[in-house]
């Protein structure tokens, strides 16, 4: 059984299923095809948490997938930086605030313990849909129009996530070749995989 909110995010991982995977393979491609579907809530900049019933041994196993710190940053750095800033809190919008995503690691790590199909089979079908596009939902597309005057006035966001200066409205087709350049990265190199994210966080400083 798959369950997500985006029918072809579900229909994915019913593919993987039928095609011999793992209940992991299907929730690596799920998560992966979530995070172009459903950019307001997920992606490969967040963190992920799962738990797996190994049902031939017997066994429950839980994975912590969330961010840390940066390594570079310590708590004396960290306030050192918000004085300069004229603040007393980790802005909510502020490269501060972002940790070093956990969401491939997990993805991988999850992979090599149970996986059975290839990680760029898994990752396909959200490849393809990253750069033929796909059709928003409704809820995504209300999601998607709230967070519009928020970024607005990020050039370099606003470029991928605001196709024309707007959020995508409900049926229309979202295209992320940006996405579909970073999944075939992790589908060739995994975890190792150097990808070109700098912009986002440049956005946010």
């Amino acid at each position: 059984m798959v369950c997500t909110s985006q029918p072809r995010a579900a229909a994915i991982g019913l593919d993987v299923l039928a095609a011999g995977g793992h209940a992991v393979d299907a929730a690596v491609a799920v998560n992966a095809a979530l995070g172009l579907m459903e950019p307001t809530g997920c992606g490969i900049g967040g963190d992920l948490f799962a738990m797996v019933w190994d049902a031939a041994r017997g066994e429950l196993h839980g994975l912590d997938g969330s961010g840390r710190a940066a390594r570079g940053l310590s708590a004396d750095g960290l306030r050192e930086r918000l004085r300069g800033r004229g603040e007393t809190a980790i802005p909510a919008r502020h490269g501060l605030a972002v940790s070093v995503p956990g969401c491939v690691d997990a993805w991988t790590t999850l992979h090599a313990r149970f996986g059975r199909l290839p990680l760029a089979e898994l990752l396909a079908p959200s490849i393809a849909a990253a750069r033929e596009g796909f059709a928003v939902t409704p809820v995504i597309a209300r999601g998607w129009a709230r967070s519009e005057a928020i970024f607005a006035g990020r050039e370099r966001f606003a470029a991928t996530f605001l196709p024309g200066g707007r959020a995508p409205a409900a049926g229309a087709i979202f295209r992320n070749p940006g996405l579909a350049d970073s999944y075939e990265l992790i589908a060739r190199e995994g975890r190792d995989g150097k990808i070109a994210a700098n912009w986002v966080i440049n956005d946010l400083l």
